[in-house]
């Protein structure tokens, strides 16, 4: 109910800011431009949904951010370095910094809102002390584009982009492939399907919606990169979440602790990857802002924690924990990212605008404890 009530409230907000805006919130460059604003925000909220299932709170992520695009600075402003090897060391990086964490929550038992504070503290001054309070810049044309840059263009000259045209119709076909793949399983196990009606008109809304999507981008310059990456991170986390060991493991743990112990679950090696994962992903949500900012300040970061929390507690996550999905995650920052950019275009300052987003995470959250109510009785 959650993430579909997300969904109709995304599909509301496009609609009212799109008649507000005159038709400019879906011009295909303002799109874009909303796909790459929001990537690093995106990609760390994710990693901030499996933790809010795990049970679990992380203040720390937007200063990890900082911290790993001043590392990337150093490495390749200062000394040269080729950008992918930058790249992989940003990232483990990452993954040692959620390690470090993991290490306090998991194994030595201090709650996670005290140790990712303090985290939040560490990296921000480590942040200061590595750039010295200055900028870094300008990064390698190969860096900044996983952030500003497209997948080239090949084949013919035509009015759209061909790549792209070829993936949104892969992803349509993928996708109505596995509407009916879950349909037989339902079938199968002697599960009521909806209504065969009902499930066609589900299935062309959403070979429609992936249709309107791909000839916007193909009507500009195609796919971003940084669109490729969120893709690639929503059907691997998605798949973990769903299918994996271990993604059954965090809803367990975050769903009830004590009976997941009983029941075999590895609590404390379970919150170790859940804070490894979180570290790699805000990593390279740090690389991402870095490459778009085309430099690396000390003041990135601020805020995304929040932003990231928002996001996931929006896309239908649960104050306990044990609830939630990656798909819903990204609805949740989308959510935001069309507020942000939906007002900005309209003019609304920026002290209304944070009053707005409150209130939507204030309704969301609100929503979900009055859910549970609803249900309990």
């Amino acid at each position: 109910m959650r993430q579909y009530g997300m969904l109709i409230a995304l599909a509301f907000l496009v609609v009212l800011f799109q008649i507000w805006t005159d038709g400019t919130l879906l011009l295909p460059n303002n799109v874009s431009n909303l796909i790459q604003q929001n990537g690093y925000i995106l990609i760390l909220a994710m990693g901030m949904m499996l933790v809010i299932i795990a049970g679990h709170i992380d203040l720390s992520v937007g200063s990890v951010v900082a911290f790993v695009g001043a590392i990337s600075a150093v490495m390749m402003v200062k000394h040269d370095m080729p950008w992918p090897a930058a790249l992989v060391i940003a990232l483990l990086i990452g993954a040692a910094a959620g390690a470090w964490q993991g290490f306090w929550i998991a194994y030595v038992g201090i709650p996670s809102f005290i140790v990712t504070l303090a985290g939040m503290l560490l990296f921000r001054g480590a942040t200061q002390i590595v750039l010295e309070g200055q900028s870094l810049a300008p990064f390698p044309k190969g860096f900044q584009n996983i952030a500003q840059g497209f997948i080239p263009e090949m084949g013919p000259y035509t009015q759209y982009h061909n790549p792209t045209l070829v993936i949104g119709l892969v992803v349509v076909v993928l996708l109505i492939w596995q509407e009916w793949r879950d349909r037989r399983r339902q079938v199968a196990y002697e599960l009521e399907p909806i209504p065969f009606r009902l499930w066609v008109l589900k299935c062309v809304a959403i070979a429609a919606a992936i249709v309107a999507f791909t000839l916007t981008l193909a009507s500009f310059r195609g796919v971003p990169v940084v669109l490729l990456i969120m893709c690639a991170l929503l059907i691997g986390l998605g798949y973990v979440m769903r299918n994996a060991v271990i993604g059954r493991h965090i809803y367990a743990l975050g769903g009830n602790k004590a009976a997941a112990k009983l029941s075999g679950v590895k609590d404390a090696r379970v919150t170790f990857l859940v804070f490894v994962n979180m570290g790699v992903l805000a990593a390279l949500a740090g690389c991402v802002y870095a490459a778009r900012l085309n430099a690396a300040t000390p003041q990135a970061g601020t805020m995304f924690e929040l932003e990231a929390i928002a996001a996931a507690f929006i896309g239908g996550a649960s104050m306990s924990g044990g609830v939630g999905t990656v798909l819903g995650a990204v609805i949740g920052g989308l959510v935001l990212g069309v507020l942000n950019n939906g007002m900005s275009l309209v003019g609304i300052g920026t002290d209304y605008q944070q009053v707005i987003k409150g209130l939507v995470l204030l309704a969301a959250v609100g929503f979900d404890v009055w859910n549970k109510r609803r249900v309990g009785s």
